[in-house]
């Protein structure tokens, strides 16, 4: 292929669409339909609990008020005068609000049915919708339907348009189910007629301007309270033979104690001679059921599906929250006694007692083995001197051979490192090919077999080539990953990023090593035997993470990888929220690129196929997935219920991570000061990095073509090269460490 067909085929490549915004829209609407569900859902289940009776005001006056007070507990209020209507002797009229409940609902229907009487339910619209088909037996069964608003709400404390909106919506509820209305109301938290008070009977009045009947008891079980079956059938038996509104709950709570009396006390009434009838038949008047029309029908239906779904995805998201939840916390510890595991097992090998460190190849090394660096660099002016002068300043005392490999940089990479004039180091030109392909032509170029690969932006301490080295002393080990350290960490995004780097990194890494599951030594620093090397081929251009690639390909090959906390590389994080985006989109996308294409490590022999995936699809994949229902779910919760439960469960697991990152900076020699900007962390951080697994994911599955994402190096060791003219950006324990020699 010619130059110039090779431009265009570049050309074509470049301008193909490879950052899909569309899926934006659809995860926008995903949100909307979600936070719908959940506000449906809550403003149905706000008001709905155990219910009570508060204490009636019974001592206030105005003008009907006590016409009302020495009336029956069937109240019209559509006139100038109250209206009001009694149960005659030997009539009950047992009436249940709150419901209907799909647990004893059905048990109270059951004992009604099986001593034939009747009964009126006050239901609830928000659980109407919810449990249609408990409607439709209410009415198949000749009972009574009435209106208890839709989220039993108190209607004393809502406006008048928040009172027909909860009346219409539970008729609308009603008419979906059964495909009727009510004419009767129970006002949730009244009780008898003699308990009215001033803002009831003003609430009655609009009610009854509504077309109601207001419904009142004459005997109150408050069988809410639970205080007993043989109290409340006590309460419930109408005295000296006479009729009564009987007040019962099948909902709210736990109603065993309900079912048991309702039982009793129809048993006991029916030997006295008395009729369990409705509360219009009770009181002579026609049924309080009307047809509702095709449309009303419709929207209850449509209505009710809405409800019934809403109650789905809330349910379905608090599973998900506790099995989120779960998992991180199992996570959190099981990593955390591995990381304990690790470094117990590091010092023994190294001899040390706890607390010491000693630098050093291990013993099996007859002579420092030679080492070749390779560094391959694109537009790295900003930091290459330092990078290159930090490799020079190494106390290995083995023979040290340094390839930049300028991957046709159009900066001056190439002749900023040519004019240090450095013993040991070579410039190797390039067209442009990428870094696989920059870091392949290193290793061809190589002349030694431990290979080492550090990035252009990242600078090493001068004992880290020799903690790398003396880990390949194994003959079994393949490579090793470094310790990556931040070094711009002063401001809040870099912060961010050291306390990530220390428990996100390397703390995984430790128990990665146990597991047998490396899934990335990392580009930044990373030591290479060249027969590991050599048995996966080098270094691939197939994915855009070609150290994770490249790592898995090794453990895939039989070797192992391991991990050295002492081999310390101070890097270059990004410095902005547009930056770091574009770096965890590369490195997300590329890592589902990996693990897509080792996928069939799954199904083979040894650990290291099932560990890895397994743990990278759990915890890099679908839970960050399924971060963005954790947040809503947590602020619904706060909003609809009470915020303490929700503010406790965040503090906690705070507090785990808090003990978790003292620990890991502990192992790492780092200041546990920097663990103050952990909770602000949950807050913009965790947020930037769910949605950058969001957008990896929905690019992987749109199948677009993802290019490589540089980012802007500030240069942040340039200055350090001489400790007098340090930045206030770079962390001073990379200075100090840097120039100990």
């Amino acid at each position: 292929m010619s130059r110039r067909t090779s431009a265009r085929v570049r050309t074509r490549v470049t301008r193909r669409p490879a950052d899909p915004r569309g899926h934006w829209f659809l995860v926008a609407v995903g949100a909307l339909l979600m936070t719908g569900a959940l506000v449906l859902n809550g403003f149905a289940e706000n008001g709905l609990g155990q219910s009570y009776t508060p204490v009636q005001a019974a001592t206030d006056t105005a003008p009907g008020i006590e016409a009302v007070r020495r009336g029956g507990p069937v109240v019209n209020m559509a006139g100038q005068r109250p209206q009001s209507l009694r149960v005659p002797a030997k009539t009950v009229a047992l009436t249940f609000d709150d419901g209907p409940d799909p647990r004893w609902t059905p048990e109270l229907l059951d004992i009604l049915k099986r001593h034939g009487a009747k009964a009126t339910f006050f239901v609830v619209g928000g659980r109407a919708a919810q449990q249609p088909e408990l409607i439709r037996r209410m009415v198949a069964e000749g009972h009574e339907i009435g209106n208890h608003t839709y989220t039993h709400a108190d209607l004393t404390a809502t406006p008048l348009w928040r009172t027909r909106m909860e009346l219409s919506l539970t008729q609308r509820a009603l008419a979906g189910a059964a495909g009727i209305h009510t004419l009767l109301v129970r006002m949730p938290y009244s009780s008898s007629a003699k308990g009215v008070s001033v803002a009831q009977l003003e609430t009655m009045r609009a009610l009854g301007q509504e077309g109601y009947l207001v419904a009142l008891t004459d005997l109150d079980t408050r069988d809410w309270s639970k205080p007993g079956t043989a109290e409340i059938m006590r309460a419930a038996t109408p005295r000296n033979g006479g009729g009564a509104v009987v007040m019962f709950h099948d909902s709210g709570g736990d109603r065993e104690q309900t079912v048991g009396a309702v039982d009793a006390l129809l048993t006991s009434l029916a030997r006295k001679g008395y009729a369990a009838k409705t509360l219009t038949d009770a009181v002579g008047l026609p049924s309080a059921h009307t047809t509702a029309d095709a449309g009303e029908r419709f929207t209850g239906t449509v209505l009710g599906l809405a409800q019934r779904a809403s109650a789905a995805v809330t349910g379905a998201l608090s599973w998900i929250l506790a099995v989120a939840g779960a998992l991180t916390l199992i996570r959190l510890l099981f990593f955390l006694s591995l990381a304990w595991a690790h470094a117990r097992r590091a010092r023994r090998a190294r001899g040390e007692a706890p607390g010491k460190r000693r630098r050093g190849l291990a013993p099996s090394w007859a002579a420092p083995p030679p080492v070749t660096v390779i560094v391959p660099a694109y537009n790295e002016e900003a930091g290459i001197e330092a990078t290159v002068l930090s490799l020079v300043r190494t106390d290995y005392q083995g023979e040290v051979e340094i390839l930049v490999i300028d991957d046709g940089s159009s900066d001056r990479t190439a002749e900023i490192t040519e004019s240090l004039r450095l013993p040991g180091v070579r410039v190797i030109r390039k067209e442009n090919g990428g870094k696989p392909s920059a870091l392949n032509v290193g290793i061809a170029q190589a002349r030694h077999d431990i290979l080492i690969m550090v990035d252009g932006d990242t600078v090493f301490e001068p004992a880290t080539i020799g903690t790398l080295v003396r880990q390949l002393a194994d003959p079994s080990v393949g490579a090793v990953s470094g310790n990556t350290k931040v070094g711009n960490r002063r401001g809040m995004i870099g912060r961010w990023q050291h306390i990530e780097y220390v428990i996100g990194f390397n703390l995984d890494r430790r128990a990665f090593e146990l597991l047998g599951c490396m899934a990335t030594v990392p580009g930044a620093i990373g030591a290479f035997r060249r027969a590991a090397l050599d048995s996966v081929g080098g270094l691939s251009d197939d994915t855009l993470a070609e150290d994770t690639d490249l790592t898995m390909a090794i453990c895939r090959a039989g070797w192992r990888v391991v991990y050295e906390e002492r081999a310390l590389a101070w890097t270059e994080a990004p410095s902005s929220l547009g930056q770091l985006w574009r770096q965890r989109y590369r490195w997300c996308y590329g890592t589902l690129q990996a693990m897509w294409k080792h996928r069939g490590a799954v199904v083979e022999p040894g650990p290291f196929g099932r560990r890895c995936l397994g743990y990278l699809m759990t915890f890099q994949v679908l839970l960050p997935l399924l971060a963005p229902t954790v947040d809503i779910m947590a602020i619904y919760s706060t909003l609809v219920g009470d915020p303490l439960p929700v503010v406790a469960v965040w503090a906690g697991f705070v507090t785990v991570q808090a003990l978790t990152g003292w620990y890991a900076l502990r192992l790492d020699g780092e200041k546990a000061s920097a663990l103050w900007v952990l909770p602000l962390q949950q807050f913009v951080y965790r947020q930037l990095m769910y949605l950058v697994v969001i957008q990896s994911v929905a690019t992987a599955v749109l199948g677009a073509r993802l290019r490589w994402h540089s980012i802007r190096r500030e240069g942040t060791f340039s200055a350090a090269t001489n400790p007098e003219t340090v930045q206030e950006t770079v962390e001073p324990a990379f200075v100090e460490s840097a120039y100990k020699g």
